[in-house]
């Protein structure tokens, strides 16, 4: 009686981790394209810009990079696409940030493509290091 205990607690436990894996894996959630992402969040910020899409850190979580009124963020939403969440992700293992290391990835300037023809020059012009100071003249 014991084993036969033992075959259904363990085919049920088989049975439940097999539900909620489906249920919160992006593995088996639909791809979401960026089109898809503009459409969900129109409503919300119709001017919205979508960087990218890829899966969240979190199983049943898409991570949305995008950008509206020339600011950058990071939004979740969830697998059923009916749940969107902002905030911040902590890996409790690490204590890493994983949004803040994400927004810090996005938002990089390439600063080798700064136009330099019309800034002023302090210093050597051929120094190794440079620092470029921006103005907001507004």
């Amino acid at each position: 009686m014991r084993k036969f205990i033992l075959i259904v607690f363990i085919a049920i436990t088989i049975i439940t981790f097999g539900i909620v894996h489906n249920t919160y894996s992006t593995e088996n959630c639909d791809q979401i394209t960026n089109q898809e992402a503009v459409d969900l969040l129109k409503e919300l910020a119709p001017d919205v810009k979508v960087l990218e899409v890829r899966p969240a850190p979190v199983k049943g979580l898409w991570e949305f990079a995008v950008e509206s009124k020339g600011q950058k963020t990071i939004l979740y939403v969830d697998c059923s696409k009916k749940y969107l969440i902002t905030g911040s992700i902590l890996d409790l293992k690490t204590k890493a940030n994983v949004t803040q290391e994400r927004y810090i990835e996005i938002s990089k300037v390439d600063v080798s493509k700064i136009p330099l023809d019309d800034a002023i020059v302090m210093g050597d012009k051929e120094a190794k290091y440079r620092v470029i100071v921006f103005d907001d003249p507004d």
